[in-house]
């Protein structure tokens, strides 16, 4: 016997088991079927599985794994596949793909412990609507909560739009249940906000892009609902002039101060010219800024954003600006944020950065990264989206179709880029790597700025935890685990 039919022969007793497992309509195998899970959120990846299976809850997750580990097959943890790095999307292994989308139960709300227990498979619109229901606020916000899970935004240690005052996913973050690449299952579902006993074994598990475990379930923090929203757009001269108004509102509004985004006129003019938004403000030159407060009490809110409006005129700060009159028109400008990624794709093709620096050192940033891209290609359309408060800028190469398809070595371009960018990040004091993940893109970036140590500690877990690299294999730290 070949090793070939071999290996067929081992696949099909596989598939036989999987099926039995899991039972009718749990196991998709059609490569139709199956071609959306293939594919990353991007299309830039794409790679064959052998199948999809969809297990029901923690006990069939467990189980499957076990399986999967004692025939030695790869097995890939996929979530909502909203991964804007591929770190979701399968390799040339033909693994097994665990799609945890028929985990979606929530498991309890506790409003007065202010948690919120709930499968891995949830959506986070899903518990924003719960916690909503009892007068409180799951306060991680992504353009994607409609789609996106939380067992991936764990995995990805999602930041979003309200990091500045709530912080990423980790931050509210309590307990994990993780199926181990052996099937084990380690329960860690404690409703907790204060626990010393021991290692804090959760924090392996979140942000490690389903190379150490597949959650299946969490317990997140919950805050009191704050149902008072007041929201302006202002165009400013200058990154100096962001900084400071950025001083302002944090003196004036303390806790109040929920998002701080930032955008340049290219970015602005994307969304504009290719989709139905309205303009916030006259003019697109200059820079543009999403300022968003929250509180109980919408009078004092109203009253308190006017008050620093007056002063950030006064002192020159602010070009023009647009206050949200109603809910209406504080969602219409978050809508403008939020099409970032569909309208630049509508208009080229984007290098993406996922970059964060010190806040003082923005403008720095900024400045640098532009003069180091043009340097590559006096072509590109820089564009810039982030959230200032917390320094992760999505410095943006935007190359238009025909630009791009004209270039004679696409790879060798996108190289220097990222290189070129993130290089500045580093010295900076920054990292490449903010909220988005590692994934398959940046895995070379993980060898060229961690260090050596820094490399051996991961890799060492990772032989410790799954010796024989079956999960989500050569994702984060690369091939040499």
């Amino acid at each position: 016997m070949t090793s070939a039919t071999r290996h067929e022969s081992s696949r099909t007793l596989l598939m036989d088991k999987i099926r039995a497992l899991l039972g009718p309509g749990a196991v998709l195998e059609n490569p139709a079927e199956i071609q959306g899970y293939c594919t990353d959120a991007r299309h830039k990846f794409h790679a064959p599985a052998v199948c999809v299976c969809k297990p029901r809850d923690t006990a069939e997750v467990a189980a499957l794994v076990k399986l999967l580990h004692a025939h030695g097959w790869p097995m890939l943890p996929q979530g909502g596949n909203t991964s804007l790095c591929g770190g979701a999307t399968p390799d040339d292994r033909l693994p097994v793909i665990v799609s945890t989308e028929r985990l979606n139960k929530l498991r309890a709300v506790d409003p007065f412990g202010l948690t919120i227990a709930a499968d891995a498979g949830c959506t986070i619109a899903q518990l924003q609507e719960a916690a909503g229901a009892e007068g409180l606020l799951y306060p991680v916000s992504l353009g994607s909560e409609g789609s996106c899970q939380l067992g991936g935004t764990i995995a990805t240690n999602a930041g979003g739009t309200a990091v500045l005052r709530y912080g990423t996913t980790r931050a509210n973050t309590l307990g994990l249940e993780v199926v181990l690449p052996d099937g084990r299952v380690l329960d860690m579902m404690r409703a907790l906000h204060k626990d010393t006993a021991g290692y804090d074994l959760k924090q392996l598990f979140i942000g490690a892009e389903g190379t150490l475990g597949i959650v299946t379930g969490a317990v997140m923090r919950l805050y009191p609902a704050t149902p008072a929203i007041g929201m302006c757009w202002l165009r400013i001269a200058g990154l100096a002039e962001a900084l400071e108004l950025l001083q302002l509102f944090r003196r004036h509004a303390g806790r109040s101060l929920t998002a701080f985004e930032l955008m340049n006129a290219q970015q602005l003019a994307n969304v504009l010219d290719h989709g139905s938004h309205a303009a916030p403000v006259e003019g697109r030159e200059g820079w543009h800024l999403i300022v968003e407060l929250a509180d109980t009490a919408s009078a004092d809110l109203d009253a308190l954003m006017v008050g620093i409006l007056e002063q950030a005129f006064e002192a020159g700060l602010v070009l023009d600006g647009s206050i949200a009159q109603n809910l209406t028109q504080a969602e219409a400008m978050w809508a403008i944020r939020h099409s970032v990624t569909e309208s630049n794709a509508r208009v080229g093709v984007s290098i993406t950065s996922d970059t964060a620096v010190p806040v003082v050192r923005i403008p720095e940033f900024i400045a640098r990264a532009t003069d180091a891209v043009m340097q590559v290609h006096p072509g590109i359309l820089v564009t810039v989206v982030g959230h200032v408060g917390d320094g992760n800028i999505h410095f943006i190469a935007l190359f238009a179709h025909d630009l791009w398809a004209a270039l004679p070595d696409r790879q060798a371009v996108e190289a220097q880029v990222r290189n070129a960018v993130n290089d500045i990040a580093i010295a900076l004091g920054g990292t490449f790597s903010a909220e988005h993940g590692v994934g398959q893109t940046m895995t070379g970036l993980m060898e060229r700025y961690k260090t050596g140590s820094e490399l051996d500690l991961m890799r060492a877990l990772k032989r410790c935890i799954d010796p024989g690299c079956l999960m989500n294999r050569d994702r984060v730290i690369g091939p040499a685990a």
